[in-house]
């Protein structure tokens, strides 16, 4: 679908407190860390925090730390002088340098090297750094948010995530409930969806039919809001009609209109169902999946052999 955002949807009192919670936000410069699971629009928060604040005409910049290598995290981050590595051939300015007056947005900030944890705990508490491979001191003034599905807590405890760093990033924070602990905005958000997505396909004017609003709202969508904007894409990409049907839908959404029909499923079903929706929602990432379900990875790649889910 395109880039375009959508609105912050916030007909849940779940999610109207984290709207309030993030207008005070906005007009601070401390750090954030918004927590939640995968899906649940964590980088789309952090935008409208940053478009609510007076930082909103300064750059907005993102590094993933879950996708780069370590290397290129620091890179990123911090830039690199000439020669400072193999391939750094000129000068790179790094992100909080660019980020100057605005925000930088650290996705997966629990994927960071124990090196990239202690430079940057230094940056919080002095806000200045030098380039890799180089000598000068330079000073930022950019607001640094905090993004991650994992707890952080828990990882301080296993020795993978320095404590200083914890309590320096979360100074505020900001927990994003997941999709189905909100339930007055999946309809909201699915009509906001269906909207956008229209618009791309060239679609204008398809509606979604009543047993589809009945099936959408019974799902407990563990993927989140990423899971229903590729499901609402699919429906539409496959759907002939001026109306989206059921069966225009994932088979792991369906299998919600048959719950909603009152059909009685085994335990075995309906644990199926929910590990092949996370799959499908992670994109079969299994230790993202693993986290989801509350699982351990060894776990759901024995009930993934076990229910044929490849």
């Amino acid at each position: 679908m395109s880039e375009t955002r959508l609105p912050w949807i916030a007909e849940d009192p779940a999610s109207k407190a984290v709207l309030d919670l993030a207008r005070k936000v906005a007009e601070t410069s401390t750090t954030l860390l918004i927590t939640g699971e995968s899906g649940t629009g964590k980088d789309h928060l952090a935008r409208l925090i940053h478009e609510l604040g007076p930082r909103r005409d300064a750059p907005f910049l993102k590094i993933d730390c879950a996708s780069l290598p370590q290397e290129l995290v620091e890179s990123e981050l911090f830039g690199h002088e000439r020669g400072a590595f193999t391939g750094a051939v000129e000068r790179k300015l790094g992100r909080l340098e660019m980020a100057s007056g605005g925000t930088i947005v650290l996705d997966e900030v629990a994927a960071l090297s124990p090196a990239t944890q202690s430079k940057l705990l230094r940056v919080l508490e002095e806000r200045q750094f030098e380039r890799l491979g180089g000598t000068e001191t330079i000073s930022i003034d950019a607001r640094l948010v905090a993004l991650t599905n994992s707890d952080l807590a828990r990882l301080v405890s296993d020795g993978q995530f320095r404590e200083d760093l914890f309590f320096r990033l979360s100074v505020l924070t900001i927990p994003l409930p997941a999709l189905r602990a909100r339930p007055a905005d999946i309809l909201p958000l699915a009509d906001a969806l269906l909207m956008r997505g229209a618009r791309v396909h060239g679609r204008m004017g398809v509606a979604f039919s009543e047993p589809v609003i009945k099936m959408l709202s019974s799902y407990s969508w563990p993927g989140n809001v990423r899971e229903m904007r590729n499901a609402i894409e699919r429906a539409l990409v496959f759907s002939g009609g001026a109306s989206l049907i059921v069966e225009d839908f994932p088979e792991s959404v369906r299998s919600a209109d048959s719950a909603y029909g009152g059909a009685l499923r085994s335990l075995d079903d309906v644990e199926r169902d929910a590990i092949h929706a996370t799959l499908e929602a992670t994109r079969y990432k299994i230790g993202k999946s693993a986290q989801i379900l509350g699982i351990s990875r060894k776990t759901l790649l024995d009930k993934r052999k076990k229910y044929g889910l490849s």
